[in-house]
């Protein structure tokens, strides 16, 4: 389960040259805006560096990206990319980042062709879907156990989910 704290995606990059000679020099930058704004920022992190003439940076620490690991030396890329997609979708895109080795290209594609909904359970996912495709009399309604049809479904690997918060669960069909 992922639970989204209330910080924003956020990375501190750090001046190579000055940790290098003993100093701690660095800057936290929100990861959820346009790659040049944060090229931008580190480039001006840079420019104020203790040691002159500094060009090399690294990630030291980040924080809102919800269990979705970055390298120290992550691609700026990359880090806007994922600090987005986490800022748009929440709890959700950051367990789908987490699930898939944060691969953007098969998240995205998952998210847009796979996703179907926000359930309390993936059995009420079940219900529904089944009700809707067929009419089960009300006498038998009952007796079907939707808990039995939602285990055979992830069993059978036909689906799988997203849990963001109790009763909060994300369903999406494999290809």
């Amino acid at each position: 389960m992922v639970n989204l704290s209330d910080s924003p995606p956020r990375i501190y990059v750090a001046c190579l040259a000055a940790y290098n000679s003993g100093y701690l020099h660095g800057a936290w930058i929100d990861a959820d805006q346009d790659v040049g704004e944060i090229r931008d920022e580190i480039t001006a992190m840079l420019a104020r560096s203790p040691i002159e003439h500094a060009k090399e940076y690294t990630i030291h620490d980040y924080e809102g990206f919800e269990g979705v690991t970055l390298s120290e030396y992550a691609g700026i890329d990359m880090v806007a990319r994922m600090g987005a997609f986490i800022a748009e979708h929440g709890a959700l895109g950051a367990g789908l980042l987490e699930q898939f080795d944060a691969d953007m290209e098969q998240v995205e594609s998952i998210l847009e062709n796979c996703y179907h909904g926000q359930f309390a359970s993936l059995a009420d996912y079940m219900e529904e879907l089944t009700t809707e495709s067929v009419t089960i009399p009300e006498a038998l309604r009952y007796y079907v156990d939707w808990d039995a049809m939602a285990r055979d479904a992830k069993m059978g690997d036909d689906l799988f989910t997203i849990e963001t918060a109790h009763g909060e669960v994300h369903v999406f069909s494999n290809k």
